[in-house]
């Protein structure tokens, strides 16, 4: 079998991901300190998947952790870069942190990638590469405008990096993830203060929030309010299945 190592794997992305690489046959590694996840999720996708997961409770800033990894591995098909900080908010707050971390991690990763010749990696990215777009709906070829918070920012800095360096290469850029996989086994274990719709709407249902305010009423809409994108977690794991597929047939640089 094929060996994908997933970081961040035991995220919310990261470990639907893992469960539907393992349907189409290859074998991932997880490489996840659980510093904002939960290895609830590694349980889970063991329950889902009837599989014991590889899995190296290592930070992916650490140089020396992620070559000893890649050297017991041996051969890596490619990489799935998922481990990095997601919360905007805090961003604002504390923008270093989100530079040391998502940058920091992707450039360890690179550096270790060309030391042990590996050539394929898909990058977990972001909409927010776009920051405030001329037209709406944006696509592929839409230019990256100046980044709406430091976390955008990392994402803009790490498709940069990747653009510079001669490796295989897809990123990913979502838009809202939603949902779960129907066991309900694994899911966002985030240790992230709710910011985004559905989690504060899930928070308001079970009783966690008195209530749910909605914001803004002079959108361009039919109601005024706001428009959201939207995409199962599920679908966007099975996408890294097939960007995986296509990095295997084709160069892209």
């Amino acid at each position: 079998m094929k060996k994908i190592i997933v970081t961040g794997g035991a995220g919310y992305i990261g470990s639907h991901t893992v469960v539907e690489l393992i349907k189409y046959n290859y074998f991932p590694i997880i490489i996840d300190n659980l510093c904002n996840s939960s290895i609830k999720n590694i349980h889970g996708i063991e329950k889902i998947t009837n599989q014991k997961i590889k899995w190296y409770n290592e930070d992916c800033t650490d140089k020396k952790a992620i070559e000893k990894i890649l050297k017991i591995e041996g051969d890596i098909l490619a990489i799935i870069h998922f481990a990095a900080f997601k919360s905007v908010e805090e961003s604002v707050n504390i923008p270093e942190k989100y530079i040391k971390n998502n940058v920091g991690s992707l450039k360890t990763i690179i550096e270790c990638m060309n030391t042990f010749n590996l050539n394929n990696i898909i990058f977990s990215s972001s909409c927010t590469v776009y920051g405030m777009p001329d037209k709406l709906p944006v696509d592929e070829k839409a230019p990256f405008k100046k980044a709406e918070s430091p976390y955008g920012e990392t994402k803009q800095i790490c498709e940069k990096i990747l653009n510079n360096e001669k490796i295989n290469h897809i990123s990913l850029r979502y838009f809202n993830p939603i949902g779960s996989h129907k066991s309900s086994l694994i899911g966002d274990c985030s240790n992230d203060k709710a910011s985004n719709l559905i989690p504060i709407i899930t928070e308001t249902a079970i009783g966690k929030r008195k209530k749910l305010i909605v914001y803004g009423n002079d959108y361009n809409t039919k109601d005024g309010t706001c428009i959201r994108d939207y995409i199962h977690v599920v679908d966007l794991a099975k996408a890294h299945v097939l960007a995986l597929k296509f990095l295997e047939k084709n160069k892209i640089g």
